[in-house]
């Protein structure tokens, strides 16, 4: 086995489940999630003997999830949901329950894509308003802009779901 070989199957072994739940958090679906990881893992690959000598891997790799997945969301628009696998583990996040978890994704889920790829990469990749902005290739005004407006309406959707009463059984 080759040394650059060597090197992207430890990066693999080392990033995959981060880069994992970028993925799901982009799309909303654990399996396009994997398609994504997959796509963009070979497309790495590709370039694995450039990389490793020049940037980080890990943020091309997070460019390329980006870039894929719009890329798919242009071609085809694909709504079918086979099963709802969170791949947030609630050890991570100690202070979120379950339920808040999955309200905060289904919200996530509802933000147009530029909008949700800005917030995934500034809060669960904790990027800074410049790392973002080079990931997507654009200004780090237009980072700022979907930022405030993408929390504005996460906000309102959050809000909208916890005004929407659980049916308890019992009619008043």
């Amino acid at each position: 086995m080759s040394a650059a070989r060597a090197d992207f199957e430890a990066f693999v072994a080392e990033r995959s489940t981060a880069l994992l739940r970028t993925a799901y958090l982009l799309t909303g679906d654990r399996g396009h999630a994997e398609d994504l990881l997959q796509t963009a893992l070979i497309k790495t690959y590709r370039h694995w003997d450039r990389l490793t000598n020049r940037e980080d891997p890990t943020a091309f790799v997070r460019r390329v999830l980006v870039t894929t997945h719009a890329g798919w969301r242009r071609r085809v628009r694909i709504s079918e949901f086979v099963s709802e696998t969170p791949l947030l583990r609630g050890d991570e996040q100690p202070g979120i329950d379950v339920g808040e978890r999955q309200a905060m994704v289904a919200a996530l889920a509802q933000l147009p894509p530029r909008m949700r790829a800005v917030l995934v990469l500034r809060y669960w990749e904790d990027l800074s308003e410049a790392g973002t902005a080079e990931v997507l290739g654009c200004s780090v005004n237009t980072v700022k802009t979907h930022t405030t407006r993408g929390l504005a309406r996460l906000r309102e959707l959050l809000a909208t779901d916890r005004a929407t009463p659980a049916c308890s059984g019992k009619e008043r």
